[in-house]
């Protein structure tokens, strides 16, 4: 099954601002866990996870800054 969650064209500010909010939701979801978490090993992979996707969010938005005009997002949750 697949939840089509983004399909359309944005603004590169638009664009930008949705994917760091899901970014921020994902963040907010492994600092919840690292709160819980009681072993130093799942804190670290969580943490790494984490870093992970602020770099990936900063590489974005550094690839948004050279293209112009609108462009497409697309994603989708799949379940398997």
């Amino acid at each position: 099954m697949d939840f089509q969650l983004i399909n359309g064209g944005f603004s590169r500010e638009e664009a930008y601002h949705l994917l760091a909010e899901l970014v921020a939701v994902k963040i907010r979801f492994h600092q919840a866990k690292i709160s819980a978490a009681d072993n130093e090993e799942d804190i670290k992979m969580r943490e790494g996870r984490i870093k992970g996707l602020q770099e990936r969010l900063e590489k974005f938005h550094a690839e948004l800054k050279n293209m112009g005009g609108y462009v497409h997002l697309e994603g989708k949750v799949s379940l398997n």
